[in-house]
Order: C-alpha cells, then sequence, then structure tokens
C-alpha cells in the first residue's frame, strides 16, 4: 500500500466518523502529519480523479477512490487481524500502521489464507475505535 493508499482509507474512515465530507484537520490528526501536508495530497488524488475536494467543506472520495479506499482498508485489516490474532502482538495497531505501507496486495492475500477474517470485512471496522470491532481486544485496546 502506498501513501496514497494510506490517505485514501484515512479520508474514507474521515467521511464515516463526520458522516461527509473529511475535514483537512481530521485528516492530519489521523495521519499524524501537517494540515499543509493533507491538502498537498488531496490536490494530487483530485488530480488523479480520485478525490473531490471543496475548499472549507472537506474531501470526499469519488467512487474508484472508495473502490481504493476499501481495498486498502481490508489489506490494513488483513495485517491487523494477523498482527493480533496469529503472532498475539500487543501493540498491533502500531505495528499495522508501520507495515500497511510495505506490504504488497501478495502479501496480504497469503497473510489472508492464515487468518480467520470475516466476511464482512473491512466494513467491520471501527473508526472511531481504530480497530475491526469483531477483533478481541482487551480494556487496554491491545490484543488478548
Amino acid at each position: 500500500m502506498n501513501t496514497a493508499d494510506q490517505y485514501l482509507k484515512a479520508i474514507y474512515l474521515a467521511q464515516r466518523i463526520e458522516d461527509g465530507p473529511a475535514s483537512t484537520g481530521t485528516l492530519a490528526d489521523m495521519l499524524e502529519i501537517s494540515p499543509a501536508s493533507v491538502n498537498e495530497m488531496i490536490g494530487k488524488l483530485e488530480e488523479r480523479g480520485l478525490v473531490e475536494h471543496e475548499k472549507y467543506k472537506g474531501a470526499s472520495l469519488t467512487s474508484e477512490g472508495i473502490e481504493r479506499a476499501h481495498d486498502s482498508l481490508q489489506t490494513y485489516c488483513i495485517i491487523e487481524r494477523f498482527l493480533a490474532n496469529v503472532l498475539e502482538v500487543e501493540e498491533f495497531r502500531d505495528e499495522a500502521r508501520a507495515l500497511e505501507s510495505v506490504i504488497d496486495d501478495t502479501v496480504a492475500e497469503r497473510l489472508d489464507t492464515i487468518i480467520d477474517r470475516p466476511s464482512e470485512c473491512p466494513d467491520c471496522f471501527d473508526p472511531e475505535r481504530d480497530y475491526c470491532e469483531r477483533l478481541e481486544v482487551g480494556p487496554d485496546g491491545c490484543a488478548d
């Protein structure tokens, strides 16, 4: 998953949280980068036809953007579930974020064969809690 896909995934999740266009501030917080960097990438994604951006309202994904974001979120969920359930990594979210930019589709597909991923994935991902709502985590947010 490349940087553009990470942005698309963030926009997808922010749109679900905000129930509308994703604000630059929300995206900057989610991606832990500056609003200026978010604006720059949104412009690039808009040029590629993946995002529609309206000043002061936010960014919305086009149908192609939604498809790519959905695929990116699914890859992230596969990595997250593998780390939490198979490897039992406590800080699975941090590790999944670090790995999502370097794991390609082939590796994600192979990991998917070893995990028990629900058929509704990635729609079961809770953007406010920042993990799959069906993933078993303890009260501290770490994998059990």
